[in-house]
């Protein structure tokens, strides 16, 4: 990026800021929660590249230039709208995680927890799983550092099991976070396209802990 261009962003940056703190924190937030769940649905409803700013604005109840407030484009919404439902699981894998007594507690717990936040969700797990894989800036820049601290996250349960004699020592870390990811991945794939078993995410959950579990047994 350009010196200019690098110039123009932060500008732009601070004159969002400063209209943000005009409006107040609580009605900040407020709002941009609103444009975020409105993006949510018509992301899904039209997918990314048929979607227009102005969609999402009326979804939102908001004009046109307030998404401009808080957002740069729509690729720079998509990208908030990841990072904060993604930050979301991330944060509750440091603050809670460490409270889980054994390895098998914070592998379930990550599991039920991923799920969860798509339970009655069926548009937002379609945007996680399908949207912003339609973009390929988003998912290089954006969701590759966030998808690495994640798997580190995960691995970081296993290797604990393993130094602790719970979980089999034989395999890699790394290796069962991406297996993690796979599976959840694709339940809620195909939870999202309408194509869920019976009993929904929390059964799914349940059964994929006991599957991962089972075949990570010393």
């Amino acid at each position: 990026m350009s010196e200019s261009s690098l110039s123009a962003r932060k500008s732009a940056k601070s004159r969002r800021d400063e209209a943000r703190r005009a409006a107040g924190p609580r009605r900040s937030g407020d709002k941009r929660e609103r444009i975020l769940s409105a993006a949510v649905r018509v992301f899904a409803r039209s997918g990314f590249f048929a979607t227009r700013v102005s969609d999402i604005a009326k979804a939102a109840g908001v004009a046109d230039g307030t998404i401009y407030l808080y957002f740069d484009s729509k690729e720079d919404l998509l990208v908030s709208l990841f990072e904060d439902r993604v930050d979301r699981l991330l944060s509750y894998m440091r603050e809670e995680l460490p409270k889980k007594k054994t390895a098998a507690d914070r592998l379930e717990a990550v599991i039920e927890m991923q799920l969860g936040l798509l339970e009655g969700e069926r548009d937002l797990a379609e945007v996680v799983t399908v949207i912003v894989r339609q973009s390929t800036r988003l998912m290089k820049e954006y969701a590759a550092p966030h998808f690495s601290a994640y798997l580190d996250a995960i691995a970081r349960i296993v290797s604990d099991g393993q130094k602790s004699g719970e979980l089999r020592a034989d395999v890699s870390p790394h290796l069962v976070a991406r297996a993690t990811f796979g599976a959840l991945d694709g339940i809620a794939l195909t939870w999202a396209l309408g194509r869920a078993e019976e009993g929904g995410l929390k059964r799914a959950a349940r059964q994929l802990s006991s599957i991962l579990l089972a075949g990570l047994a010393p």
